[in-house]
């Protein structure tokens, strides 16, 4: 069988709630919406944090954040650490596979020269590496309104290394011009590629061209910007998927979408000075946003796509996490797992074959947050609701099958269960703890929120 291309699309700040194949009903997707209906839509998809750097780390490790090397935020100096060498990825993956390797978009992994794409498997990388940028002069900016010492403002913009500048481009259409001219040029080497496409749409500042707000502009303007740079993304996935087609390698190419992390109540996102929290972006029926462990800060939509290999139209249930990507995608190239250390499991049986997932739990940790799924249940210990606020609750258990929103507070009505998934997650958050001290050096993390 022929090696397949694989793309991972990834979207920043994305709610649940925002994207119309998963039922919002005042933005238009029709991009994504097809895609979904041609392939595998996830009902309960996670991203492994609900922040950016930890949750792309696991994408690319398969590794939970803490075994990746990244569990926080990483600061956006051009000398801060981030993702170890020692950890590896999927492109480091399948480059030992003779794939050829792309990346375009934000990457917020670390900016030191050892943390950057092409020491980690990326053969060509266009993008920006901190945490935000402006989308027009491609600068990033965060803290400068800060009262006393703020950051200084640092032009983000690189190509291989190499800085650029090309103000006045919309960076959400730049990332996907790069895109195309990578699949072009993989195309006509014909060896197989993995192109990776991180946009940082919708992730504050909240920019979108005149052409895009103006397809929305009945809906208030926090709702309409969010709109209109989600259906900038919608247009350029489509756009990658009509070049992959007109190339004649649709059924060679397997695709993934997804967000990573939930949607940005941060009141940055105004930008006019409001002090409000912002609402703009939604998680649905959800609780929580991003830097949440409920599930409004980590799940998040997932579509998976491979014409002729996966059946359309379907909607699939079974819990799911970005580090199912790894192994799934090297077992499909045909590379041997077993070599790798990860933590996610490969999922195409499951959305192929229609194969039952092994039942697992799966974990997430975020400040002093812990949290734990099993089958239909979620326990959060001091789940926040609001960044830097006390604990919503210290012990929270929800019936996610019964109650997807977690409102209701089951952990008095099962005590056995809220006893054993406690000590299950922490058990899982001390070996975390212990792995972070023994094997990974100190990193700039926990300091920022972009």
């Amino acid at each position: 069988m022929k090696k397949p291309n694989f793309i991972v699309f990834l979207t920043d700040d994305q709610g649940y709630g925002d994207l119309s194949c998963m039922g919002c009903e005042d933005f238009r997707t029709p991009r994504l919406d097809r895609m979904a209906h041609d392939g595998a839509r996830f009902t309960d998809w996670y991203s492994n944090s609900p922040v950016c750097s930890p949750s792309r780390a696991a994408l690319l490790s398969g590794r939970y954040p803490g075994n990746a090397g990244v569990r926080s935020i990483l600061a956006g100096h051009r000398t801060a650490t981030g993702l170890p060498q020692s950890t590896p990825t999927l492109a480091t993956a399948l480059k030992d596979l003779d794939y050829q390797t792309y990346m375009t978009g934000k990457w917020h992994l670390g900016l030191d020269k050892d943390s950057q794409p092409q020491q980690h498997g990326f053969d060509h990388w266009y993008g920006f590496m901190a945490g935000c940028i402006d989308y027009y002069s491609h600068i990033f900016y965060w803290g400068m309104n800060n009262p006393g010492p703020g950051i200084n403002p640092t032009h983000d913009l690189w190509e291989d290394g190499q800085e650029l500048w090309q103000d006045g481009q919309y960076f959400t259409e730049m990332i996907t011009q790069k895109a195309l001219t990578y699949i072009r040029d993989a195309a006509r080497d014909g060896r197989p590629f993995m192109l990776y496409v991180p946009y940082n749409a919708p992730h504050y500042p909240m920019h979108a061209p005149k052409e895009y707000m103006d397809r929305f502009s009945e809906l208030p303007w926090d709702r309409q910007v969010m709109a209109a740079m989600l259906a900038a993304v919608d247009d350029s996935v489509g756009a990658i998927l009509d070049e992959v087609e007109r190339l004649g390698l649709a059924e060679d190419t397997c695709s993934f979408f997804m967000a990573d992390n939930g949607p940005s109540r941060e009141t940055r996102n105004w930008l006019d000075g409001t002090l409000d929290p912002y609402y703009g972006g939604s998680a649905g029926k959800l609780k929580g946003h991003k830097f949440s462990l409920y599930e409004g800060g980590m799940r998040v939509p997932g579509i998976m796509h491979w014409p002729g290999h996966i059946p359309g139209g379907q909607v699939l249930s079974d819990p799911c996490a970005a580090m199912d990507i790894f192994p799934t995608m090297l077992n499909i190239a045909g590379g041997d797992v077993s070599q790798y250390e990860v933590d996610g499991m490969d999922i195409l049986p499951y959305v192929a074959e229609s194969e039952k997932l092994p039942e697992r739990t799966i974990y997430w940790e975020m400040g002093k947050q812990t949290a734990v799924r099993k089958g239909k249940w979620k326990l959060v210990l001091n789940g926040q609701l609001v960044e830097g606020a006390d604990p919503d609750d210290a012990v929270h258990l929800a019936n996610l099958e019964e109650d997807m929103g977690e409102c209701n507070n089951l952990k008095d009505a099962e005590v056995e269960l809220t006893a054993e998934l406690k000590s299950d997650a922490e058990t899982w958050r001390g070996e975390i703890e212990q792995r972070w001290q023994r094997e990974f050096s100190p990193k700039e993390q926990g300091t920022v929120t972009h």
